[in-house]
């Protein structure tokens, strides 16, 4: 069976982004189910995976069929999975809209590709903003600063159900905090989701009170609050 494309492009597709994302714009990163009622990003590319229905436990068992047995695997949402699958971790988020923001180009930004990787990794792991692999790149657009040529700040775009654009990999080296880059990369990433006709928003864990701050500061409103749910399937 063939996954069916939503048609919805309102705020109620962020209610299931993943899902959105992957039957959508970014269907060529994605792979499903044999059944077709759940699906994921290619390994190499996001750790999320989706289902059409979190209430329909046919979809739970697609998921299951398509990772494999005792595999771990992350939602978002607010998924109940049904007997059998493992709770590894639940990380308690904020999900906000970003259409109030005011979003413009930042002079300093460079675009980032595959050769810049590397340096993309080395700096999301020092700084942690979530997960990021080989091929997040390719996802969207990525912008970066760089000081005396080193990669100091980046911003990207991560999931993009229909209409959206979610920001993500938001970072910036801990030697050149406190002079508002991660501020100016969100807004020239908002501006370059808006010029392709899509509305920002993002997803932060809900502990992460300052970057909720900076954001709330720059326009984004919340949306509702989705749990980040890590499992291991039956």
């Amino acid at each position: 069976m063939s996954p069916e494309t939503g048609t919805l492009c309102g705020s109620e597709v962020l209610d299931n982004p993943v899902w959105s994302a992957l039957t959508g714009p970014h269907r060529t990163f994605a792979e499903f189910g044999p059944a077709g009622t759940a699906a994921r990003y290619t390994l190499d590319t996001s750790a999320f995976s989706a289902l059409a229905d979190p209430l329909d436990p046919r979809a739970w068992a697609d998921l299951a069929a398509l990772a494999g047995p005792g595999q771990e695997v992350w939602l978002t949402g607010l998924p109940t999975p049904p007997p059998g699958w493992r709770t590894l971790m639940t990380v308690a988020g904020v999900q906000l809209d970003g259409r109030a923001v005011r979003a413009g180009a930042e002079p300093e930004a460079v675009p980032l590709g595959r050769a810049d990787v590397p340096e993309m990794l080395e700096l999301v792991g020092l700084t942690r903003p979530g997960p990021f692999l080989d091929r997040t790149v390719e996802l969207g657009t990525y912008l970066g600063i760089r000081h005396e040529g080193r990669l100091v700040a980046m911003a990207g775009e991560r999931m993009r159900p229909a209409g959206w654009s979610e920001i993500s990999a938001v970072c910036t080296h801990p030697d050149h905090r406190g002079r508002g880059l991660a501020g100016r990369l969100v807004r020239a990433v908002a501006a370059a989701a808006r010029e392709r006709g899509d509305s920002p928003f993002l997803h932060a864990a809900a502990s992460n009170t300052g970057a909720i701050r900076l954001y709330e500061a720059m326009g984004f409103t919340l949306r509702r609050n989705p749990v980040f749910l890590g499992l291991r399937t039956p």
